[in-house]
């Protein structure tokens, strides 16, 4: 418990730090919830037949994480000048006007059929106003995890080191992801299968995911949370020099970035290597992707119980570990080895971001908003391995190099780039 000096009430940080969590829940939840409509998407508005609906589609994650670099400003600027409470609420109203804007782009494929031409094919308006949702979407993802990230890495609970609080932070992310799938085929589609799917089975679940969401953020603009000192500037204070000008944070932006890449590269490519390999390893290219995402959840619950190890130590460790397996995994052209890289990649985010806001005093506010930037590596280093693909064949073998170059950079910011440096 402590005393908010300003209202004369007393918090209960605990209570917050549940809110907290479930809010990193629900980023976790629509980030996959949103990879997850891809194939659904792909059925109900665009042409079976067309030769850019594979590409086209893939745009459904890039315009989410398109959505990063150009929302942290913001989200930042918010946060200095609203708190953790009402920034937290406007970005849940941003959720739910991205809700809204799916739904509208559905009822718009329904009854306005409006269509553009691309090289040929002729793609409903709908589509394009739906990518639009996903990026409105991400926008809301980026303000909750600039205020998550941070509230997180400075605020004590209890006798938790800042990584144990990250590492709970994840995990709790890690199972709105583990669920989100599930949530897409028996709650909001009741079991059809994906490639089934007609327009009109969006309308009603959109519509009951707006309401869930803006009771959501009325109770969250109802919760009392704590002001923390020395972490921003004071009001009308101007900064001495760019949160750039910190050696250990400016890398530490490219190792999320780096991070981000290859764990989304790993979980969604993994079954594209094993359906090209066929046989058993196309019959099970599902379960891997979903054992990656399993392991990378249990890696995370297990990490948060860790309190001695530091940040540094534990990254090292989770890079070689990844790099062992990739070569592994290369080696015996074997799709199965990935999956263990998952859990090696949970420690990897809350290491990083620990270790590149650290001693940042006054400039942790505004150096929290601009690490989220570097999540935009989720949409570039995946798009990047696909390109690859493509220029060797369709042969995703030799793809996995660049995975392992981003795995060595984070060995590299474990050993040296986190140091301090005046």
């Amino acid at each position: 418990m402590i005393q908010n000096n300003n209202r004369s009430k007393v918090i209960n940080v605990f209570v917050v730090f549940i809110v907290m969590l479930i809010l990193y829940f629900i980023v976790g939840l629509f980030t996959v919830i949103n990879q997850q409509f891809q194939i659904p998407l792909q059925t109900a508005m665009l042409l079976h037949d067309g030769n850019i609906t594979n590409a086209l589609v893939t745009m459904l994650n890039f315009s989410w994480f398109l959505a990063y670099p150009l929302s942290e400003g913001f989200g930042t600027r918010w946060l200095e000048k609203y708190g953790y409470r009402k920034t937290s609420f406007l970005a849940l109203l941003i959720l739910v006007v991205g809700l809204a804007i799916y739904e509208a782009a559905v009822l718009f494929h329904i009854y306005t059929p409006v269509q553009v031409s691309i090289v040929g094919n002729e793609i409903s308006l709908g589509f394009f106003i739906f990518l639009i949702g996903s990026f409105v979407i991400g926008m809301s993802a980026t303000v909750l995890q600039v205020v998550l990230n941070l509230y997180l890495a400075v605020c004590q609970i209890g006798n938790t080191t800042a990584l144990q609080r990250q590492m709970i932070g994840g995990t709790s992310n890690s199972i709105g992801m583990a669920i989100a799938p599930l949530v897409i085929s028996y709650l909001i589609f009741r079991g059809t299968p994906l490639h089934d799917i007609t327009t009109k089975q969006f309308i009603l679940p959109l519509l009951i995911l707006i309401l869930l969401m803006l009771i959501v953020a009325i109770f969250v603009s109802k919760i009392q949370m704590p002001t923390i000192d020395n972490i921003r500037q004071a009001p009308g204070e101007t900064l001495e020099k760019s949160v750039w000008s910190f050696r250990h944070f400016k890398l530490g932006v490219w190792g999320i970035f780096f991070y981000v890449g290859i764990e989304v590269a790993v979980g969604a490519n993994v079954n594209m290597y094993a359906s090209e390999l066929g046989g058993s390893f196309a019959v099970n290219a599902t379960h891997m992707a979903a054992l990656y995402w399993g392991l990378l959840l249990l890696g995370r619950f297990l990490g948060s119980f860790i309190k001695r190890v530091s940040s540094e130590k534990q990254l090292v460790v989770a890079s070689i570990g990844a790099i062992v397996l990739l070569v592994l995994a290369m080696l015996a052209a074997n799709p199965w080895i990935l999956t263990g890289v998952g859990f090696f990649h949970s420690v990897m985010w809350p290491a990083i971001f620990t270790l590149a806001t650290d001693k940042l005093g006054k400039y942790t506010t505004k150096a929290s908003g601009v690490l989220t930037m570097g999540v935009i590596g989720g949409g570039i280093i995946p798009f990047l391995q696909g390109i690859f693909a493509d220029l060797m064949g369709g042969n995703w073998y030799w793809t996995w190099v660049l995975v392992i170059a981003g795995e060595v950079y984070i060995l590299y910011y474990g050993l040296k780039g986190y140091r301090l440096r005046n």
